[in-house]
């Protein structure tokens, strides 16, 4: 035990030391009683000699009994004795023995000041049965090593080693007791120590606790631990100090009620072997700073009561003898480690070129007397800190001791206490050891970069991770790296991603389910969208690299639940996406009613990037898993039709125009990988061949796709593969037929035809549902080609529309004509080609349309929403003109009334040029039309022309024309005319010229409703009156100057309020409440004027000062002294 236990600083003498003087002819080892090591027959301490060893031993002055004293006092024997060296142990032993316990106590008291503790010394005195007295003293008590005394009593002593007094310990008195109580007062010291211990173990566990919850922190500050034991003491102790501090007594006086298991008067009490932090006030001001370190105050003292020693100090020996075996235990591994690092850093300095020189030291080691085993492992152990070059320099030219060479390196400024200083100091030597230094000092790094700059940690933490042995210190490293940066923007995201990436392609499926998702899982619900965006992204770039049943539950059911739950469009676009990666992964075809709500779910979201995604990214990637699986026709656009068809059922009071939208934009997504599948399957796919010159595909063949995965080209391999498909698909179309062509037979019909009854069942009013449908046949007739629009499709249409001229009947007309079938197939299907004979087909179609509803007096709904959508693009401009000269010539007055109404519709998209050239001319040509009911028919084009041209020559000639059916004595008894008149200026008045109206409009309708007090005929009148209540509401929002307000407003009111009298009471009192408003502006502009009048003056005087202000301004450059200068008072 002596042995494992010697202090590597230990130079003096020792049990080995002895062996080797045995060489000399010395015998220095006899055995003793108590089994130490015996002294020669001559020597001084032996026992016949013990008149005089206080003498020989120890002074009065506590002189240390180093080796140089024994070895002086030995020099003044004779010859024969000085030639013996005794050690220190064989004293301690002769000391026991002899029962000179106080010597043998100070003895050991300053083999412990000088840093040498004897091992034989502290077993003795450790063990408190050598001081027990016994009922009898047994006889051989001497020969144990007892006194004559025999035990000695325990007793309680205040007293400390420190304390004690020896000069009073002389040879008169009780010796005995002066014995006992000297024992006990070092065995109470003991206690202390013991005591002391203790509490240092406590306090070294409380702060490597805190150290590790602090790194835990540091890498994730989010996550609070609960308060520990200690903490909460040491906390309410500065809470309360403070509270008295700053005279908030009665809070400490509750404070220290509530608390009442704890002493606030003294700090030991928190039960830290650690001196006082300061308050709470240093605390706060030093936080920016880093607090001083226990190990840099000095100890404090604990007291302990005498009677308490009694009760705890078992328990604390045992803990002791606990402690020291577990010391023991790591002793023994510690050399064991020490053994195998000496034998591999041997083996490795042999092979270098210090080789010679390493041998050299090794025998000058073997020639110093004071060198032992221990400090010669402590040196190679220190070697690791100095370079081969300072080791060749001290340890080979000069010949210095290894005490004094450590002492020496000693003063060299290295840090091996603190954290950093340890990792400097162990330098890795293999790919292991670089990964672990590296993952215990990354989360200290992190930290300290800036947040602009930690990109570029990426690489560094990624490696770690994936190189690192334990799985908790990669799981600490991923942690980070989501952590990285706060709020990452789309750069910083990439290069996370794509170090996901590197990761998951390295590690495998199993480490990327079990590192990588659980960070992902964390971040879902992250208060940051940029955080939350991550992990959406992150989930679609690890879709490829994760088992397939994690991907289709686990991964699937996260993205599902941030596609409801998020509130950040962006992230939620995210998601859309990375669920359609999963979509491209994914299969299990148990999963395709999930993905199939997932895309509804998504088509419905008020975000129009989300909508977007969902068209360019997850309907394209959905189709193709649908498609493998054989069911894109037979139940994904099957069930997209059924919901268009219920809806369509349940909006016979009001269509829910959103919905109908959502399932005809995924409908229209579904067409190229639709024309893909029926490529794929058709009958001449085996003679495809790639060889030789394969003419490019048109630009114009197919509609522009929204995205890569949309062009059928992407779906189907290549455009050299599409190009020889598309030739082969067009022969077979025109020379070879359908036969056995099952997918082209579904589209043909089964998709046609239910795609043709839902337009029939649409309300032809609703411009959105018209529009969609139109897109949408627009859409397939381009993406399946010519040949199938002509032979297929135009062929269904044109048998359900049938438009022959026997078919006309006067009286009910032809009820398809009237519904969304006419606009559709005038705008979705003959549009798709814009070669002569397709704008010939669309001319001849509208006329006919025209044609027919005019003939057969049916409504104009479905000829307006086709004239409203194709108006909407200026190509068909002058095609519409064409058609409606056509109606402008035509033998049918009916005819001619269509196309006057359908001016009025196409005058809003035209511009003015047209409108002079072709649309005007048109209008008068009618306008002198022989029926009257075509002449009234032009006024509401009149009236829009006014509204929307601006050109005055065009305004005049409407003006002329107008007022052509206003005072034309032809006109005076034509109430149609008058109704339509009135009711086109109540229409365009508010948003005509404002000259145009003061002049023209008000005047008339001031004329028309004098006009209408004398009218005899009381429908009539009523309904004149009707329109013009209409048309004077509508106008009394306008800005109306007061001369017109007097002379034509105002009057024509009365007029109007005197009908109204009589027909209709109820309206009569808002006519008189329009009156008194008019009256009251009119007078308050009065008022308005004469106060006016007077600050004239005023406002020309302000006006002058701020001119010339200006000018001065205007004189400046731009210095600041120069522009000072203006605001200066003249002197």
């Amino acid at each position: 035990m002596a042995a494992d236990s010697v202090n590597p600083f230990n130079l003096s003498d020792s049990e080995d030391e002895a062996e080797q003087r045995a060489e000399d002819g010395v015998d220095a080892e006899r055995s003793l009683s108590d089994g130490a090591p015996g002294l020669p027959s001559n020597n001084p301490f032996s026992p016949q000699a013990d008149a005089e060893p206080p003498a020989l031993l120890l002074s009065s002055t506590r002189t240390s009994p180093s080796v140089e004293g024994i070895s002086v006092a030995a020099a003044a024997m004779p010859s024969g004795l000085a030639e013996t060296r005794v050690s220190v142990d064989v004293i301690a032993a002769q000391l026991i023995r002899d029962q000179y316990i106080l010597t043998a106590l100070e003895f050991h008291t300053e083999l412990l000041e000088s840093g040498r503790e004897l091992p034989r010394l502290r077993d003795y005195f450790s063990n408190p049965g050598n001081f027990e007295r016994q009922s009898g003293t047994p006889p051989a008590c001497k020969d144990q090593g007892l006194g004559p005394g025999g035990p000695l009593n325990r007793a309680g002593s205040i007293s400390t080693l420190d304390s004690l007094d020896f000069a009073r310990y002389s040879d008169d008195g009780n010796r005995e007791s002066d014995e006992r109580v000297a024992v006990l007062e070092f065995e109470l010291r003991k206690a202390k120590e013991t005591i002391q211990a203790l509490r240092a173990n406590l306090t070294q566990a409380a702060e490597s606790d805190t150290r590790e919850r602090n790194k835990n922190y540091k890498s994730n500050p989010e996550i609070q631990e609960p308060i520990r034991p200690l903490e909460k003491r040491a906390l309410n102790f500065l809470v309360n100090e403070y509270l008295l501090k700053n005279e908030y007594k009665l809070s400490a006086i509750t404070f220290s009620d509530e608390n009442d298991d704890q002493d606030f008067e003294l700090w030991d009490d928190v039960g830290l072997n650690i001196p006082k932090p300061p308050d709470l006030l240093q605390i706060y001001r030093n936080c920016g700073s880093a607090l001083p370190s226990p190990r840099d105050t000095v100890d404090v003292s604990v007291g302990v009561e005498a009677g308490e020693l009694t009760g705890n100090y078992i328990q604390h020996t045992e803990m002791v003898e606990e402690f020291e075996y577990q010391i023991s235990l790591l002793n023994e591994e510690k050399q064991s480690l020490a053994d195998q690092i000496k034998k591999l850093q041997s083996d490795r300095f042999l092979t270098c070129h210090y080789c010679p020189n390493f041998l050299s030291v090794t025998c000058r080691w073997s020639q110093w007397p004071l060198i032992n085993t221990h400090s010669i492992s402590l040196d190679w152990n220190e070697l690791d800190c100095r370079s081969l070059s300072s080791f060749r320099l001290v340890f080979i030219d000069r010949e210095l001791s290894p005490a004094f060479q450590q002492a020496l390196l000693s003063f060299c400024k290295m840090s091996a206490d603190s954290r950093l200083g340890e990792e400097v100091s162990r330098m890795a030597d293999n790919e292991e050891s670089v990964m672990l230094m590296l993952g215990r000092c990354l989360p200290h790094i992190v930290p300290n970069v800036l947040l602009a700059k930690r990109e570029e940690l990426i690489p560094l933490i990624l490696c770690t991770a994936c190189l690192h042995p334990k799985p908790k210190e990669r799981d600490q490293l991923l942690h980070i790296l989501f952590n990285l940066i706060k709020r990452p923007d789309d750069e910083q995201r990439r290069m996370i991603l794509t170090g996901c990436v590197a990761f998951a392609r390295h590690v495998g499926p199993t480490r990327v389910e079990a590192e990588l998702l659980p960070q992902c899982w964390e971040q879902i619900n992250h208060k940051y969208s940029e955080r939350r965006l991550l992990v959406a992204e992150a989930c679609g770039a690890l879709a490829s690299y994760l088992p397939k049943e994690i991907r289709s539950s686990l991964v699937l059911s996260m993205l599902q639940q941030m596609l409801a739950e998020d509130k950040a469009d962006m992230v939620r676009e995210a998601v859309v996406k990375s669920l359609a990666i999963i979509m491209g992964y994914i299969d299990d075809p148990d999963k395709y009613s999930q993905g199939f709500e997932l895309m509804l779910l998504s088509l419905g979201d008020p975000s129009e990037r989300v909508v977007s995604a969902i068209h360019q990214v997850f309907i394209p990637a959905f189709a193709a898993w649908t498609t493998e699986l054989g069911i894109l026709q037979t139940t994904l656009i099957p069930s997209l039709l059924a919901r268009i068809e219920k809806l369509l059922k349940q909006g016979e009071h009001g269509l829910d125009e959103h919905k109908l939208h959502m399932f005809l934009s995924a409908l229209q997504s579904l067409i190229p990988p639709l024309f893909s599948v029926v490529l794929q399957n058709a009958p001449f796919t085996h003679r495809l061949t790639l060889q030789g010159d394969i003419p490019p595909i048109e630009v114009t063949r197919f509609p522009r796709p929204a995205s890569p995965l949309q062009d059928v080209a992407t779906v189907v391999g290549s455009r050299e593969m599409l190009s020889g498909l598309l030739i082969l698909y067009d022969y077979q179309l025109e020379h070879e037929g359908t036969t056995g062509w099952d997918s082209l037979l579904w589209v043909v019909n089964q998709l046609l035809p239910q795609l043709i009854e839902i337009v029939g069942g649409i309300t032809v009013t609703s411009t959105t549902c018209v529009h969609e449908f139109s897109r949408f046949f627009w859409r397939l007739c381009r993406t399946f080609g010519k040949i199938f629009t002509n032979t297929k499709v135009k062929p269904q249409f044109q048998e359900i529309l049938r438009l022959s001229e026997e078919n006309v009947d006067a009286l009910t007309g032809n009820a398809i004509l009237t519904k969304a079938t006419v606009p559709v197939y005038a705008t979705g299907v003959l549009t798709c080609y814009n070669q002569d004979e397709d704008r010939k087909l669309l001319v001849g179609f509208l006329e006919d349309v025209m044609t027919t509803l005019s003939l057969s007096h049916a409504p104009l709904d479905s000829l307006k929403a086709s004239f409203i959508e194709l108006g909407a693009n200026p190509v068909y401009h002058e095609l519409l003109l064409t058609v409606l000269w056509y109606g402008v010539v035509h033998t049918s007055a009916l005819v001619r009334c269509t196309a006057a109404c359908m001016f009025e519709l196409l005058v809003k998209g035209v511009n003015e040029t047209l409108v002079a050239q072709r649309v005007v001319p048109a209008l008068i040509t009618l306008s002198s039309d022989p029926e009257m009911s075509v002449r009234i028919s032009t006024i509401p084009a009149f009236g829009t022309i006014m509204e929307m041209v601006t050109h005055k020559e065009l305004l005049e000639r409407v003006k002329m024309q107008l007022a052509s059916f206003l005072e034309d004595p032809q006109y005076q008894d034509q109430h149609s005319l008058h109704m339509e008149i009135i009711r086109t200026f109540g229409r365009v008045g508010p948003n005509t010229e404002p000259r145009f109206r003061d002049e023209f409009v008000l005047p008339h309708l001031h004329k028309l409703a004098l006009d209408n007090n004398a009218q005899t005929t009381e429908r009539k009148r009523i309904d004149i009156a009707t329109q013009l209540f209409e048309a004077y509401s509508a106008l009394s929002c306008c800005f109306i100057s007061e001369e017109v307000m007097v002379n034509h407003f105002l009057p024509g009111l009365r007029c109007l309020r005197a009908d109204m009298e009589q027909l209709s009471p109820e309206h009569e009192v808002i006519l008189s409440s329009m009156i008194k408003e008019g009256e009251t502006k009119v007078e308050n502009r009065g008022i308005g004027q004469a106060e006016g009048s007077v600050s004239i003056a005023a406002s020309l005087v302000g006006e002058d000062a701020k001119t010339k202000f200006l000018s001065k301004m205007g004189q400046l450059t731009t210095s600041g002294a120069m522009l000072a200068n203006v605001f200066q008072r003249k002197k």
